[in-house]
């Protein structure tokens, strides 16, 4: 496992002692309008007996926000301390939105909510800064979030990661200029393919047959991608490495940022799932610890910010900046939400409070489900072992195979959120992930190994031989690109049925979701393996996204 390659006990030294609201026992994001209170820091983890779960107790219960750390006097964080500010003025306000600060709010929503995230839903007004040319509170927090996450430029995002890898790709490659990408990146990244014409160059990820699931990249496997387009007289724009994946499966971005280097090629990272790296002693260094010149961070997935807020880090000069930031607002709504800014603005300062413990619950929970996890017969869970290439998987990614009692992801997953009430963040052909984070609390944890035993139990002395949960693996080894996306998502089309489309062109983009890794890319030939892979997930309840026709009965082709 990597250790971080700075202190973090240091990084309180570069921080404005700031804080956050607190968003504790109220469904209406109260912002403390009146009076803040103070706030025990979050218990750290102690070791103790506790036959529900184990070796390991927590012996406080509550999430962190119930155990926020103490609030500082000097008032809120830069943005979060704006929207306050602007929301309480007494004003006769003639703008948008039209619920005009909750006057006319849907009373749908409100008997939900309340009115109070309507009060904060503000426009881009003077004294809220604007987005896309930062001079006030939106510059502050960002500048903040620079110096936590150690990047030398950090822009919020309101269209999530999605719009994050889409401007990271435009900003470095031009229409034909080639990316080397993995082949099982996430669709943003293929949707960046269409909007700047560039040409990929993929990268097939090491495939595990056992758990049905990809792994990451290896620097060979970039460095014979670089080779084989120099030997072609070409060179890569730019390299896009997803890591961590889905599973938590992390790839050595430091031997391949420096091999970037070596080729003066810049190195994006996907690390929607990472925001939290390099915050403990026992999770992964960030993308940007090891190298990376922009990195696409999900603030939103284990880190606490609104569904929909992510961050772009940059570090280095490789990339123009000036740049990316065109790029962003081509991208970006031009009326950003500024509930989900405050949030990461709220989240940075929640997390730069104690940066060094924040995470010791969740991990502490985390190694403690996996341990009692394996020791119930049938059941197995995904290690560093499964990906030996690799040289770590998330600690706080917790992905359980059910092959061995017989049952397939989609079949176990339907038990235990049917009779348990257990929500999962990730379904696969044979097995689940579940996501741990900052507000993971021991009962649930009792519940998902209480569910998972009670299954193990039941469907141990009835399982049928292994070949009952089919191994379709994904197809992602014989691809022939015959248009680049973006000429085949602009070419004329029809459709065609199911059993017509192999061999043809496909024009459109089909990918089970989540996790969001696209089977069929526009300008891809067509082939039976992919077919009956999406077929064999439809069949046994995957969504599947993309696809004009969601039953799969056809698909629409190129006329080329």
């Amino acid at each position: 496992m990597m250790s971080p390659t700075f202190s973090l006990s240091c990084m309180s030294n570069w921080l404005c002692p700031l804080h956050f609201p607190d968003f504790a026992n109220t469904s209406t994001f109260r912002l403390h309008c009146s009076q803040e209170r103070s706030l025990a820091p979050p218990s750290v983890t102690s070791v103790g007996q506790d036959e529900s779960i184990g070796r390991i107790a927590i012996r406080n219960d509550h999430v962190l926000r119930n155990n926020s750390p103490v609030l500082q006097q000097n008032g809120l964080p830069p943005l979060v301390s704006a929207l306050k500010a602007s929301a309480e003025q007494n004003v006769a306000s003639f703008h948008f939105p039209g619920h005009n600060r909750g006057r006319a709010a849907p009373a749908s929503l409100t008997r939900l909510i309340g009115t109070r995230p309507f009060v904060h839903d503000l426009p881009e007004l003077p004294e809220l800064d604007n987005l896309f040319c930062p001079q006030g509170p939106i510059l502050e927090a960002q500048t903040e979030a620079a110096k936590l996450f150690g990047s030398s430029q950090t822009w919020f995002l309101v269209g999530g990661t999605t719009c994050g890898i889409q401007a990271a790709i435009m900003a470095t490659c031009s229409p034909g200029e080639f990316l080397i990408l993995p082949r099982n990146s996430h669709i943003s990244a293929i949707s960046a393919l269409v909007l700047s014409g560039a040409v990929p160059k993929y990268i097939v990820p090491d495939y595990e047959n056992d758990w049905d699931i990809a792994g990451g990249v290896t620097p060979l496997q970039v460095l014979k991608a670089i080779q084989e387009l120099e030997m072609e007289g070409k060179k890569a724009a730019a390299v896009f490495i997803t890591s961590p994946t889905y599973h938590g499966i992390c790839s050595n971005l430091s031997e391949i940022s420096e091999l970037c280097h070596s080729h003066k090629i810049p190195l994006l990272v996907d690390e929607a799932h990472g925001a939290h790296f390099g915050f403990h002693t026992e999770l992964p260094n960030s993308a940007l610890q090891q190298g990376a010149d922009l990195t696409v961070q999900s603030t939103h997935k284990v880190l606490c910010s609104l569904t929909q807020s992510s961050m772009l880090h940059m570090s280095g000069n490789i990339v123009d900046k000036e740049k990316i930031s065109r790029c962003l607002q081509t991208l970006q709504s031009t009326s950003p939400s500024y509930l989900l800014l405050a949030s990461l603005d709220a989240a940075r300062a929640q997390l730069s409070e104690s940066p060094d413990v924040v995470f010791n619950q969740a991990m502490a929970l985390a190694y403690e489900a996996k341990c009692m996890l394996k020791r119930i017969p049938g059941i197995s869970v995904l290690e560093n072992s499964s990906f030996p290439t690799f040289p770590a998987i998330d600690p706080l990614r917790l992905t359980v195979g059910f092959w061995k009692v017989g049952l397939s992801g989609y079949e176990a997953d339907e038990i235990l959120y049917g009779d348990y009430g257990v929500v999962c963040e990730l379904v696969g052909n044979k097995s689940i992930t579940y996501a741990f984070n900052l507000g993971t609390c021991r009962d649930h944890v009792q519940r998902l190994l209480s569910g998972i035993k009670h299954l193990a139990a039941t469907y141990v002395t009835i399982q049928q031989p292994e070949e009952r949960v089919l191994t379709v693996h994904a197809p992602f080894d014989d691809k022939i690109t015959s248009l680049i996306p973006r000429d085949a998502f602009f070419a004329s089309k029809r459709k065609v049925t199911i059993k017509e489309s192999i061999g043809e062109i496909s024009g459109e983009l089909i990918c089970p979701y989540p996790p969001g890794i696209p089977v069929l890319i526009p300008g891809e030939v067509i082939t039976k393996k992919a077919v009956d892979y999406l077929l064999h997930v439809r069949s046994k309840g995957g969504d599947i996204t993309g696809a004009s026709d969601p039953l799969l009965s056809s698909i629409v082709v190129c006329n080329v």
